[in-house]
């Protein structure tokens, strides 16, 4: 288990940027894999991206494919999700979570550990 804050979240106008941070400490957090996922009033907690522990491998959402970013720093402790051309239906709570499995999937219950959630609003 690793402990996760994310920060970052806030109100933009439609075709904004905005960058998430999502800080993780504990033991091996280097091995972790991570990932972003969001959710929005009445939907369910819906897959966004996630890159290996390794930053080998990072994958996307349909959705966000081509607009948002996953990257990390170079002590795998911090991740970030930057995320441009921003939609009105990009509006959702955005959660951090981290896996020790070095693939996971696409499912919440792929992933073991969660941040606590930052508020992304995207007016028109």
């Amino acid at each position: 288990q690793v402990q996760l804050v994310e920060s970052g979240g806030g109100l933009v106008q439609s075709g904004d940027s905005m960058t998430l941070s999502c800080t993780a400490s504990g033991r091996l957090v280097n091995r972790f894999s991570m990932a972003w996922f969001r959710q929005a009033p009445g939907n369910q907690r819906e897959f966004v991206g996630a890159s290996r522990y390794d930053t080998s491998v990072t994958y996307y959402s349909d959705a966000v494919k081509g607009r948002f970013t996953i990257s990390r720093d170079s002590a795998k402790t911090t991740v970030y999700l930057q995320m441009n051309s921003l939609k009105v239906e990009d509006t959702a709570v955005y959660y951090c979570a981290a896996d020790l499995n070095p693939l996971p999937g696409e499912r919440p219950a792929d992933f073991r550990s969660w941040g606590q959630g930052t508020q992304v609003t995207v007016s028109s």
